[in-house]
């Protein structure tokens, strides 16, 4: 088995990702690549931006939920470093084929990306509550 059949036997199958012939070539690319990789880093993820807070001494616990909404938000598109490093979990598991796709058209694909990830994150913020309790 090669890299590429590895890379893609570990991916989560997400029902949900349909591929419709009219959908634009960016579209397919999230659904098929960058939706199922997301999903399998989402752990990875997590613990990234668990680590955002602690370097960033914690002040994401002192805010209300819609400031910590916001607060994921500005951390993704604001610190470069970090958007950088969750971009390359992401990107590190992409098939040499994908790779050539990505960056015919990486700056709105990075857009889709990182907003998928905003979501992500936002709809997980309740992990963060247990890790602030144990803390």
């Amino acid at each position: 088995m090669d890299r590429k059949q590895k890379l893609q036997s570990i991916r989560p199958l997400i029902a949900s990702a349909k591929i419709t012939p009219n959908m634009s070539d960016d579209e397919r690319f999230q659904n098929q690549t960058l939706r199922p990789i997301i999903k399998l880093q989402n752990d990875l993820l997590l613990a990234s931006f668990q680590n955002y807070i602690k370097k960033m001494k914690n002040t994401f616990y002192e805010l209300e939920l819609e400031k910590r909404l916001d607060y994921i938000v500005k951390a993704i598109q604001k610190d470069i470093k970090f958007r950088n490093s969750l971009k390359g979990m992401i990107i590190g598991q992409f098939t040499v084929e994908e790779y050539e796709i990505y960056i015919l058209n990486s700056s709105s694909l990075n857009k889709r990306m990182m907003n998928m990830v905003i979501k992500r994150i936002q709809d997980q913020i309740q992990f963060f509550e247990k890790l602030a309790l144990v803390q």
